[in-house]
């Protein structure tokens, strides 16, 4: 098994980056992740370590590692053997960026402790809020086939910043390949994420992931044309869900209308902070389109899961 380190990562996506190793296909790799900060947030720090992040060394991803016979044209399957968190994470609010971005100017920085209750959930609030814990990588993904230097902060057919929480242990991802030897990396630990990350973050940590990376070809993989997912959802069948709507002639001011009420929604009821709340959506409300076909208009609702609350679920 091989294993790569926190220091051996690139900020883009490149195909003339070189590779760190080269591999077989069906081999293992362990990688050693920075958190998306690449180490300048750490359990000690502040709002004002917000202020002067450079953003520049963001969102690094570890690799890249060449698989021999990988071709353009080939798929990568991606399964996640195994995958453990820091015993500490951080949720910011990034003036700039996020969902939100315009109505949240001000710098804000939760630092979670992840190991005091054996890396099952953390407290939002202590003995009042808390979030589960199913950690996964934001970033995985494959060299784009374009010549250039491509950001690691948005997401591409070949992958990249998906930030998609089903990707947890056991799940198998399946990637495009555009170049040859298939050029992989990963990164972005998250503790735990809503789905829509509306505030830019989640519970960011740093991880220790293991993969298996094999070559995939043949008809039942031709309509892998984007990442795809073999995976098991986070639905509690358990809990009562506590959601919101939001409507407009877009997804995008829909999704907008939604994450507003569901922060009025926390504010009122649960005594957050307009922040507090913010942060919330960010790693425990999922965001999901109800309806993509009365036009003119949109519907996406905001799912709250009540069991995230201590003594209530209904």
């Amino acid at each position: 098994m091989y294993h790569i380190h926190q220091h051996q990562h690139h900020l883009s996506w490149d195909n003339s980056i070189p590779p760190i190793i080269t591999i077989n296909s069906g081999e293992i790799v362990t990688f050693n992740c920075l958190d998306a900060s690449n180490g300048e947030i750490n359990a000690q720090s502040t709002d004002e370590t917000i202020n002067s992040l450079d953003l520049s060394k963001i969102d690094q991803v570890n690799g890249p590692i060449y698989i021999r016979n990988a071709e353009p044209g080939d798929i990568l399957e991606v399964e996640i053997i195994d995958i453990k968190t820091a015993d500490w994470g951080w949720t910011g609010i990034i003036p700039g960026f996020g969902l939100l971005h315009d109505e949240f100017p001000q710098a804000k920085l939760k630092i979670w402790k992840l190991n005091e209750n054996n890396y099952q959930y953390a407290w939002f609030k202590k003995n009042q809020i808390r979030i589960p814990l199913r950690p996964f990588t934001g970033e995985c993904g494959v060299a784009r086939g374009l010549n250039g230097s491509f950001s690691t902060i948005p997401p591409y057919r070949t992958g990249g910043n998906i930030d998609t929480k089903y990707l947890t242990k056991g799940a198998k991802l399946y990637l495009p390949i555009e170049c040859k030897g298939a050029l992989f990396s990963i990164g972005d630990g998250h503790a735990a994420q809503g789905d829509g990350e509306v505030c830019g973050t989640a519970i960011e940590t740093p991880v220790t992931v293991t993969v298996r990376l094999t070559v995939r070809r043949g008809d039942e993989f031709k309509h892998v044309t984007y990442p795809c997912l073999l995976t098991q959802t986070d639905i509690r069948q358990s809990t009562n869900y506590y959601s919101v709507l939001g409507i407009a002639d877009n997804m995008l001011e829909a999704t907008k209308g939604a994450v507003r009420q569901m922060i009025i929604y926390l504010q009122q009821t649960k005594g957050l902070t307009r922040e507090e709340a913010y942060m919330l959506c960010s790693v425990a409300v999922d965001i999901r389109a109800t309806q993509v076909v009365d036009m003119p208009n949109y519907t996406v609702g905001a799912f709250l899961p009540l069991d995230i609350f201590v003594n209530e679920n209904q």
